[in-house]
């Protein structure tokens, strides 16, 4: 009978790897891009030229270096930003060094996000809590966020989607995870069994995520 390592070329101890070093990528790249998007995002919405703190240049500059970030695919983004991985990891290559480029990769993303997601609150909603006298971070805080946050959950679900489909490309930089796996021990081997199994691995992840998502923005929604 044909064991395991006979069917994908691997042992189960290395698909088990592959797949604790990607979630271990998305979570600490998400975590950070939030850090750093959300903030951002809610920012682009002030400065507006209609923002409670309108101010063009922030917003000029902010809109313009987000949209430059977007627009180069992520494997151009993974070479590019190699140096300053180097400086801040010690070196370009594994997981922790694959989360410099993820976080680049995922920032302006959910900040573009969550702009969409807050500019689809109500304005009056806004006018309102001016008109009680409450201050910016009053209504960022009570009345912004909290009416945004179904959307907003459902923003950082297709980041966390998007990232994962980032993730597996960091494979090409020897970043380990699945991507890492379904590359040098999948594709450079012609090991088609092993190729599938990834995929449905990553098939699977996106599946979770997006069922989490959906349930928990429908949830805050009906409340």
């Amino acid at each position: 009978m044909m064991g395991f390592k006979d069917l994908l070329g691997i042992t189960p101890d290395k698909l088990i790897l592959s797949i604790q070093q990607s979630i271990y990528m998305i979570g600490i790249a998400l975590l950070i891009g939030a850090l750093i998007g959300i903030p951002l995002g809610i920012l682009l919405v002030l400065t507006k030229k209609d923002g409670l703190l309108k101010n063009t240049l922030l917003f000029f500059v902010l809109n313009n270096v987000i949209n430059i970030i977007r627009s180069i695919p992520f494997v151009i983004l993974l070479i590019f930003i190699m140096p300053m991985t180097r400086a801040l990891m010690g070196t370009t290559i594994g997981s922790n060094a694959a989360i410099v480029p993820l976080v680049a990769y995922i920032s302006p993303y959910i900040a573009r996000l969550v702009e969409n997601s807050l500019l689809e609150v109500d304005k009056g909603i806004i006018e309102a809590a001016e008109a009680m006298g409450a201050t910016t971070f009053q209504i960022i805080w009570y009345f912004l966020l909290p009416e945004a946050l179904g959307s907003l959950i459902l923003a950082l679900t297709t980041g966390t989607i998007g990232l994962i489909g980032a993730s597996a490309m960091a494979g090409i930089i020897g970043g380990g995870g699945v991507g890492d796996l379904a590359l040098t021990y999948g594709y450079q081997r012609m090991n088609t069994p092993l190729m599938v199994v990834t995929v449905i691995i990553l098939v699977v992840f996106v599946q979770i995520i997006q069922s989490l998502g959906n349930y928990y923005s429908r949830k805050i929604r009906k409340n």
